[in-house]
């Protein structure tokens, strides 16, 4: 999102479907339905960064950089992106350095000697470790990623339809996840929230985890604002309302969801939110127990993130104040297909509002995208100070939660519980089986451990 399209006054980015569709194209093998445990792509293991002076990529920002606004953090000595030739000044590129490397994905104090550990302490809960692939009927690809996929499947006792997600642990180990896949196990299972997907169950084999999931129907919500190009005013309110209710229940579990974005977020028949994929997820976290794995994705990072001096539960609002702005212009606040320029833009770029938003949105963009995780909107009281801005005014939470409001766009459904019109036609094309896993493949696996993956409650029996 170059200097071009950002202008203070003026109407929908000047290329924001564009972008998006760029954007799109440069996570389409990275992003997965249903949340896919690896939604918070590695860019640096992917394709390259654009570099900002190619035909393809926005202008940078003129010499004259706005100073950062107030409650800027320390990163505000960097300097501006004036190189014509798009080259990042070598001042910023020094700054910068530690930053290019992959987004870690590994916990702060996990080694793999530990993974067969339970990273919460507690054993899982486990009632009946026997089902298998086989009590399932397989009925579409819906999601894709560098563990496994996701397939939308039929229970056969029971005929109800579920998303099974199919991990190989080979890939877990050699990309040091099997901690994190826990954890996502572990918050799947204790978190019990109408706005949080839901574990129903989980078992395993030599070779793979299968986690079955609550399937909604109603798509991404980055699908729909493709389709969309950005959201109304009084839509986009109540998704990020739903939102500010899921991460209420998380935070009061000491849980930093880390990885909020219109990907990891579902729509449900009904059009209302459903959180997924916990995969970067960490238990623990209060305003003194901070954490400082560099990890998420890159147009969602808190500039507390990106300096590395530890973090903690306001990263969460960071993150919906950028995934609020999407919403209501198209692109997030400080998006550039140049990785480090990006960083750069959320370290110290001048916020920039289209003229049509109301003065209650820019209040709450601002209060959200606070530089400072001190003064930040949500980091004293939590969600009851982003509940009390008046951008949410008039709202009943307790009908929000309990799901007594009507939600202002109900996505397209012809086939009932069973539909994929909101589902990535390149998935629907795969035929969904069980691949085998090659020996070659399993030796190298190793003998990692999952004790208590497997979860059937009473209830689903």
């Amino acid at each position: 999102m170059g200097n071009k399209n950002e202008k203070q006054g003026g109407e929908l980015h000047g290329d924001a479907k564009a972008q998006r569709d760029t954007k799109q194209q440069q996570q389409q093998q990275k992003k997965p339905q249903q949340g896919n445990g690896n939604s918070s792509f590695n860019p640096h293991q992917s394709s390259a960064p654009i570099p900002t002076g190619s035909s393809s990529s926005p202008a940078p920002p003129p010499s004259s950089s706005p100073a950062p606004p107030n409650g800027a953090v320390d990163g505000s000595v960097l300097s501006p992106l004036s190189d014509p030739d798009g080259e990042l000044p070598p001042a910023l590129s020094s700054s910068l350095a530690s930053l290019d490397k992959p987004l870690s994905r590994l916990p702060e104090s996990v080694n793999p000697s530990a993974v067969a550990s339970n990273p919460f302490g507690d054993p899982f809960k486990k009632t009946n470790p026997k089902m298998s692939v086989d009590d399932f009927e397989l009925l579409k690809v819906i999601g894709k990623g560098s563990f496994g996929k996701v397939m939308q499947v039929r229970k056969k006792d029971t005929g109800k339809i579920f998303a099974m997600k199919v991990l190989k642990k080979a890939q877990l180990v050699a990309r040091k996840q099997v901690a994190h896949t826990k954890t996502e196990r572990k918050v799947l299972e204790d978190i019990q929230h109408p706005f949080v997907c839901h574990l129903k169950y989980a078992f395993q084999t030599e070779t793979k985890l299968y986690i079955i999931l609550e399937y909604f129907n109603g798509g991404e919500l980055f699908f729909h604002l493709k389709s969309n190009g950005r959201f109304s005013e009084e839509r986009a309110r109540f998704y990020s309302a739903e939102i500010v209710l899921a991460l209420e229940c998380l935070h009061k579990h000491t849980i930093v969801y880390r990885d909020l974005k219109p990907e990891n977020v579902l729509l449900d028949e009904q059009g209302h939110i459903r959180l997924v994929d916990f995969g970067l997820s960490k238990e623990g976290i209060t305003k003194t127990n901070l954490t400082h794995t560099f990890c998420g994705t890159p147009e969602y990072l808190a500039p507390e993130v990106i300096h590395g001096g530890g973090y903690g539960l306001p990263v969460d609002w960071w993150s919906l104040g950028t995934l609020l702005y999407e919403m209501l212009t198209g692109l997030p606040p400080f998006y550039n297909q140049n990785l480090h320029v990006m960083y750069e833009k959320i370290i110290r770029a001048k916020l920039h509002y289209p003229a049509y938003l109301s003065a209650n949105a820019r209040g709450i963009l601002q209060a959200l995208l606070d530089r400072n995780p001190k003064t930040r909107l949500g980091s004293i009281n939590d969600a009851a100070d982003v509940k009390a801005h008046p951008f949410f005014a008039g709202l009943d939470w307790g009908k929000l939660e309990r799901l007594e409001l009507s939600a202002p766009f109900k996505p397209s459904v012809t086939e009932g519980v069973m539909d994929t019109t909101n589902v990535d036609e390149e998935f629907k094309r795969e035929t969904p089986k069980d691949t085998p896993v090659t020996q070659s493949t399993l030796a190298k696996q190793g003998d990692v451990q999952f004790p208590g993956f497997s979860f059937q409650p009473e209830s689903n029996l």
